[in-house]
């Protein structure tokens, strides 16, 4: 099943495993995956006299890692195939020690804490660029925290139980089988929903407050840029972000990045860590700040993760998000018919009528990715006229089984408690109001500034972005912001860098000049 440069590959990844692991795999006899399953496992298990394959006769399809003959935790319902095949690398890499996917000492002691016992599991498809994400998070916590088990399923191969939990959308985690995350997800948000429902044992984390001479709160390519810039002064830096790469991660096609006339956003992400990490910076992913104080010249920032770290500069580059309807019955169907990402719950569609609110770049494309997956793709742009470039409007209007509604508000959201089943949708030149029936719809309106955490610090106009004159000054001597959580005009990843670097200049300068 593997060709041969990929298991030559596996053989050198392996290559240092010290502990012996085993795929216990149970699996029916007459299972129609049975030979294929078998298969990976018997050829990922050749790259290393360290692993092993041992069959037993079961009633479904899954898979157990065992370490020196003892459970870890880590179960696999389905075929690791596709994304999720780096899931199964990183488990046994991470089991022995030598994962690279660990966060810091401070998050992981966090996940140490947890309170259990956890049962997790994560419905995942095989074609989501988003599930492996949640899948190696939660099976890093698995193995630092002997209380929690986790399991990976293929929603492919089990469809009764998809049903049965009217899942809508992938990745969907059910903690002791209650819901608790749908979509994107990263280890911090993860560990912060967890700690919300089972809790932690406090007296076990580090509250020491730490200095640094810049703060800079954000990962995407502002982020970085300030943090590289400060870093490049001599200063100590510390940047504090969910993720690096911010929104960029979730960009599919990056074309206008100058002097890159091709990148993916995964691929511009991987680039500005390592870049990042080739200076003296304290990077700490995986936790958001919750609160800011400013005493005197000192910014007094606290951690979701509970750390406070104290400095005279306070670089803010937390970006924005994609922006909500914000109508009854959004929130009640979020992963029951309520979706925000066409590549990975478009599948679940399939043969569908689907609708899409918004007209801009990312509406257009996303109706058009639909359009081949479901019987029909309905687009609502709140406007007069459609936003997306001509070419996309042209391509849209093409499609067959593609209609378009302007001047189109969505008001509100309707389901039968287990699922969306319509959307109310007013015409705004004529005030009627009509019930189309949908199986789903797809949120593409824009994005909002991540700018909670600071509001009533500094100010902000109405949409929530941080003000800044032309140096990234904001009201309060010593805090900056930058790129798309502030005023600056055009939200482009070439602007927040430069918009980083001005920001950082700017903090040196005060600094320099005796203002922080």
């Amino acid at each position: 099943m593997l060709d041969p440069t990929l298991k030559e590959q596996l053989k050198s990844i392996f290559a240092g495993l010290e502990a012996e692991f085993t795929f216990d795999i149970y699996v029916s006899s007459g299972h129609e995956s049975r030979g294929e399953l078998l298969d990976l496992l018997a050829d990922v298990a050749d790259c290393s006299p360290h692993i092993s394959c041992r069959v037993n006769e079961g009633e479904r399809l899954e898979f157990t890692l065992l370490k020196n003959g003892n459970e870890t935790g880590i179960t696999f319902r389905g075929i690791p195939n596709g994304h999720e095949f780096t899931s199964l690398l990183l488990a046994i890499l991470n089991l022995d020690g030598k994962g690279k996917n660990f966060p810091d000492e401070q998050v992981c002691n966090r996940v140490k804490a947890l309170k259990g016992p956890i049962h997790l599991t994560t419905y995942v498809s095989l074609t989501c660029t988003n599930c492996p994400d949640v899948v190696q998070a939660l099976n890093a916590m698995t193995t630092l925290n002997n209380s929690i088990s986790h399991e990976m399923v293929d929603g492919g191969l089990y469809q009764d139980e998809v049903e049965a939990l009217k899942i809508q959308g992938v990745p969907s985690v059910f903690a002791d089988g209650k819901l608790l995350h749908v979509g994107r997800g990263n280890f911090g948000e993860l560990l912060t929903k967890l700690e919300a429902q089972y809790g932690i044992n406090e007296s076990e984390i580090d509250t020491t407050v730490k200095n640094y001479d810049v703060i800079v709160a954000g990962g995407g390519p502002a982020g970085v840029s300030a943090a590289i810039y400060s870093a490049r002064k001599g200063l100590r830096v510390a940047i504090i972000a969910e993720r690096i790469g911010g929104q960029v991660k979730e960009t599919v096609g990056i074309e206008n990045l100058i002097s890159v006339s091709h990148t993916t956003g995964s691929e511009l992400a991987d680039n500005l860590k390592t870049h990042l990490l080739q200076y003296p910076v304290d990077l700490l992913e995986h936790r958001r700040i919750e609160t800011v104080e400013v005493n005197g010249k000192e910014k007094l920032v606290t951690t979701s993760v509970g750390e406070k770290f104290v400095a005279p500069a306070l670089i803010i580059v937390t970006g924005a998000s994609w922006r909500k309807l914000n109508v009854p019955g959004e929130t009640d169907y979020i992963g029951r018919g309520v979706a925000f990402c066409p590549h990975c719950d478009g599948p679940f569609y399939k043969g569908k009528h689907v609708a899409v609110v918004g007209g801009g770049n990312s509406g257009i494309e996303a109706a058009i990715d639909l359009a081949g997956i479901c019987s029909k793709v309905t687009v609502f742009e709140f406007m007069d006229e459609l936003k997306a470039d001509l070419v996309l409007q042209e391509k849209a209007k093409s499609l067959p089984n593609v209609e378009i509604f302007v001047s189109s508000q969505t008001t509100e959201v309707i389901g039968n408690g287990d699922k969306l089943t319509s959307l109310r949708i007013k015409d705004r030149k004529t005030d009627e109001e009509r019930i189309m029936e949908l199986d789903g719809v797809f949120v593409q309106i824009g994005l909002a500034a991540n700018s909670a955490a600071f509001r009533g610090v500094v100010e902000m106009n109405r949409f929530g972005e941080i003000g800044i004159d032309s140096h990234c000054r904001t009201n309060v001597p010593g805090i900056y912001a930058a790129g798309d959580v502030s005023t600056v005009p055009y939200k482009q990843i070439i602007i927040a860098m430069g918009e980083g670097a001005k920001a950082a200049l700017s903090a040196f300068e005060d600094r320099v000049r005796g203002i922080i």
